[in-house]
């Protein structure tokens, strides 16, 4: 498996454990709210009150699960977003290395920028962000 293979499987990955735990925090918090709503429509409305227990689960159940579609999805837009500022920013600097140096910043040109740079980096014993 070539290196960048494995650097979108990581980041794959990444994005993935992002959205579990985002959607999970979401669901639990829009969960307990459509149980309190619940609780608090059956002490105060008779209509309510009357209503089936089946009626009233699946109502908590549809607040937990639109919480945690919702804060997913918010997760993972938010983190694509960092991605691609930072990936924005790692293109612009290859650009201006590549153009000081008189080449053409291609695509292929600034794979192998990225390629020297990050072994560069493992040369000198740290890990880059790269």
């Amino acid at each position: 498996m070539s290196q960048s293979a494995r650097r979108l499987e990581g980041e794959a990955d990444q994005a993935y454990a992002i959205q579990v735990a985002a959607g999970t925090r979401a669901a639990v918090g829009y969960g307990a709210f459509g149980l309190g709503a619940v609780t608090l429509a059956h002490y105060t409305w008779p209509f309510f009150r009357h209503q089936t227990l089946p009626f009233k689960a699946f109502l908590v159940s549809v607040s937990a699960i639109f919480g945690l579609v919702i804060g997913a999805d918010d997760a993972l837009i938010c983190h694509e977003a960092d991605r691609r500022r930072s990936e924005n920013a790692i293109r612009r600097q290859a650009s201006l290395d590549l153009s000081r140096k008189g080449m053409v910043p291609t695509e292929t040109a600034i794979a192998k920028w990225r390629a020297e740079r990050m072994q560069e980096g493992t040369k000198a014993g740290g890990t880059s962000q790269a």
